[in-house]
């Protein structure tokens, strides 16, 4: 029925119709020829009356002619529809009160469907009243519904009745009249699931548990809200003993238990909500577990690390941050947790100071020795053979300085072979050779002079060393050595694989200390017989430390400046020479090697490949030193 504002506008719409009639009688009097009869105005409505509202264009009134062009604008406007009668208002107002109540079909002579009747009876096209009964209608159809779809039978029947008595509600009627026969055979079926699951009886026995009766009722009666509760219930059943299962990391048995779940009732919003609770679950899991594995490999237990990171991985394959942490785990493995390229300093246990920068050499392979049509190659760089780097090492990234040899000196009050002996060897630019001088030691340069502390150490023998880095090793608690010599190759060359490490022919740019024939003697300005043509390094003599740039593998003087030890004893070639980067050693050898080259070098000694011999107390005014430690 109408409410009050319905009422309100009703109301509004019969005033409006009451002044356009007033306007046409106007018209008609002062225009008479616009209409051939004149048509009397509507009476105002009463006060209390309700105008009535019909959805269909009213008839044209008898008698009434067109009205005349000059009232065009009036004459388009439609006849209003006949008000209420006050009798009629008073009958609507009474039905909307009781549908407001819920008075619909009772009691008999007091509901709204009875007034709603009873004007219709007075008028049979008044549209509030045909509203009305509509209301009525869908009201009872949806209560009916709703007490169906509950089970209630008693209720259904009741309001099934209530709607038969609306008028055109046939149809809806004999619908719900079918839905409830239905629901009549399903009720046993129902409350026999319902105690079935009542009594733990879910899924089994197979002959009789509430999911197969759930499904019974279903093929009787598809969409059966009963039924399909039940199979939510059935399910969450499922959906619990899977959120138990991973909650004990058993995310096979909780993926095993939601697929049996799925084929219960597929695509169900609780199953949805349930297995992205434990893919959450999962992924919370692995993070953790990856967070463990970090924190073994900051332990310094690679292999625990190694097995949790797997853990992780099989709880969610594709977890952020597994990439960085294989990064890191082949880093542990390789380089101890530290990067390639990295730069180590380690300090001194037990006092203060520090060992030589180390930079930290990337694993890898690479032909090692010079082929047999390199220009300058001698038969002891042959055979040329592929050498695997597969473990990682550190070595010094500078020529070990006079100012740190000498704290090695000061502290183990060690004596060098060049003391023992009294002599080593020096540059004499009168005569432009390399020659014997007494009294030369480690805090001399390389003619002879005090050397500065930033100068790479020389006339300092294998045998010395050796001594220095047993020291660095006790010092640090680290394992400090000499490089092997394919260690020492493999990092000269950095990646290249030509004749000197920057290609083929003479440096393209200021690169590292060695002979150029723009080099002159600080006294007599001499020259090198064998130079790089138009090369010139401001150098005749060792440079300071860190004067050139780093290679490609971040190390500096690998080629120039001093030559340096190996611990590699002498081989006259590589014939049986070890496959990996380990040092080929001999049991009381007395010659070693010794790799790169040095501010007096010739370009042949320059190449990559190039090597030398010496006796392990062997002093010198071009051989210094380069520690190298594991990881």
């Amino acid at each position: 029925m109408p409410g009050t504002e319905v009422v309100s506008k009703q109301a509004v719409y019969g005033g409006a119709a009451g002044i356009a009639l007033l306007a046409f009688a106007l018209i008609y009097r002062f225009y008479p020829g616009g209409a051939s009869a004149p048509a009397a105005p509507a009476p105002p409505p009463p006060a209390a009356a309700v105008p009535s509202m019909s959805l269909a264009p009213p008839a044209k009134q008898a008698g009434t002619a067109a009205p005349a062009k000059p009232a065009k604008a009036a004459a388009k406007a439609p006849p209003p529809a006949a008000p209420p009668t006050k009798a009629i208002a008073a009958l609507l107002k009474k039905a909307a009160k009781a549908l407001d109540e819920g008075r619909l079909t009772a009691p008999k002579d007091a509901s709204a469907l009875a007034y709603y009747q009873q004007a219709l009876a007075a008028d049979k096209d008044n549209a509030a009243a045909r509203a009305g009964l509509e209301k009525i209608h869908k009201s009872l159809l949806q209560q009916a519904g709703d007490a169906l779809d509950r089970g209630d039978e008693r209720d259904s029947a009741r309001l099934i009745g209530e709607l038969a008595q609306v008028p055109e509600a046939d149809e809806d009627v004999s619908g719900l009249q079918a839905r409830l026969k239905t629901l009549h055979q399903a009720m046993p079926l129902l409350t026999r699931a319902a105690d079935l699951l009542q009594q733990g009886h879910a899924t089994a026995p197979p002959a009789g548990n509430a999911l197969s009766v759930y499904r019974q009722v279903l093929k009787l009666d598809p969409g059966n809200k009963l039924a399909e509760q039940g199979l939510v219930q059935v399910q969450q059943g499922y959906l619990d003993s899977a959120l138990a299962a991973a909650a004990q990391d058993d995310f096979d048995g909780a993926d095993k238990i939601l697929a049996d779940a799925s084929t219960i009732s597929p695509g169900s919003q609780q199953l949805l909500d349930t297995r992205s609770r434990i893919e959450g679950i999962r992924r919370d899991r692995a993070a953790n577990t990856l967070s463990q594995a970090n924190s073994a490999l900051d332990a310094g237990n690679p292999d625990l690390a190694e097995t949790l990171a797997k853990k992780a991985l099989a709880l969610s394959p594709d977890l952020a941050g597994v990439d960085d942490f294989n990064r890191r785990l082949r880093n542990a493995r390789l380089y101890a947790n530290y990067n390639p390229g990295q730069i180590v300093v380690d300090k001194f246990l037990d006092r203060h100071g520090s060992a030589p920068p180390l930079v930290v050499v990337p694993t890898g392979s690479f032909m090692m020795g010079a082929p047999a049509d390199e220009k300058g190659a001698r038969a002891d760089e042959e055979p040329q053979r592929l050498v695997k780097i597969d473990t990682g090492f550190a070595l010094g990234r500078d020529d070990v300085s006079v100012g740190e040899f000498r704290v090695f000196i000061d502290d183990s009050g060690y004596t060098t072979d060049a003391e023992k002996a009294g002599a080593s060897s020096v540059y004499d630019e009168d005569s432009g050779r390399i020659i014997d001088r007494r009294g030369i030691t480690w805090r001399d340069d390389y003619l002879g002079h005090a050397a500065a502390d930033d100068l790479p150490v020389i006339h300092v023998s294998w045998n010395d060393a050796i001594a220095y880095t047993q020291w660095l090793s006790a010092r640090t608690g680290k394992h400090y050595r000499l490089p092997s010599e394919a260690e020492f190759e493999y990092a000269l060359r950095a990646g290249s694989t030509t004749r000197y490490p920057w290609g083929d022919g003479n440096p393209p740019r200021v690169i590292d200390n060695f002979t150029g024939d723009g080099d002159r003697s600080p006294r007599l300005k001499r020259s090198w017989a064998k130079a790089f043509r138009r090369y010139d390094d401001g150098y005749w003599g060792p440079a300071p430390i860190g004067k050139f740039p780093p290679n490609a593998f971040g190390l500096i003087d690998m080629d120039g400046n001093v030559s340096e030890w190996v611990a590699d004893c002498w081989h006259d070639n590589y014939t049986r020479a070890p496959a990996d980067s380990s040092a080929w050693m001999n049991p009381g050898c007395a010659e070693h090697v010794i790799r790169g080259g040095s501010w007096g070098s010739a370009p042949d000694q320059v190449r990559s490949a190039y090597r030398l011999s010496a006796p392990s107390n062997t002093r010198s005014a071009r051989v210094g030193i380069r520690v190298a430690r594991d990881l």
